[in-house]
């Protein structure tokens, strides 16, 4: 009668398992327009448009030049983002800012998650951002990642963003690659123009668990 109670038990606990309900996303790209973004470029030297698109496949597709960024209309706090991308030709340079601060210049003050081609998972903080974990002094100083987990170039790669607090944490492919303690505890989410053309889709959120 014990054997069949821990049985039952045992059964019971891997339904309610099965039945646990995944993490709700919210969808900052929905594959059809860029109406709730915000784009940065530098000089403002060409149409937004000329720049920031969606392709044929529904992704969207940022052409590299000039510089710049294109992003969210809010702030966001604590979350965890998916963001997935390639390079379309050559491996270039681009990067996924978060905490980002007012006002809009080409280089906010934000914690970057370097794309730059070889390099998937550095830290860049631009615009005076610092963190504790090194001395940030001059222009664009860096934390490096701790491995390489980019795939070869032409394929899609997924990066994994955690904000908790003043925490960034960090992965490439499912790799835990950096991590980071920043100034700000929340921000605007950002994909940059820099170098070469880019493509980026399902880009969400989750809740931090």
């Amino acid at each position: 009668m014990k054997t069949r109670f821990t049985l039952l038990a045992i059964a019971f606990a891997m339904l309610l398992g099965s039945c646990a309900k995944a993490p709700e996303k919210t969808y900052l790209f929905n594959g059809r327009d860029l109406n709730n973004w915000v784009f940065a470029l530098e000089n403002n030297s060409v149409l937004t448009t000329d720049v920031y698109k969606i392709n044929k496949d529904g992704n969207i597709l940022i052409e590299g030049k000039p510089f710049g960024y294109m992003r969210t209309e809010q702030k966001y706090g604590d979350y965890k983002l998916h963001v997935e991308w390639r390079w379309v030709g050559e491996g270039s340079n681009s990067g996924i800012f978060q905490r980002v601060q007012d006002p809009d210049n080409v280089w906010p003050e934000a914690i970057e998650y370097q794309l730059c081609s070889g390099k998937a998972g550095d830290y860049v903080m631009l615009g005076g951002a610092k963190i504790s974990e090194v001395e940030c002094v001059g222009d664009f100083p860096v934390k490096e990642r701790s491995a390489d987990a980019e795939n070869p170039v032409g394929e899609w790669n997924t990066a994994e963003i955690i904000c908790q607090g003043k925490t960034i944490t960090s992965y490439v492919n499912g790799k835990l690659l950096n991590k980071c303690t920043g100034e700000h505890t929340d921000g605007y989410i950002a994909l940059q123009s820099e170098g070469g053309p880019i493509e980026f889709r399902n880009i969400y959120i989750t809740e931090v668990e």
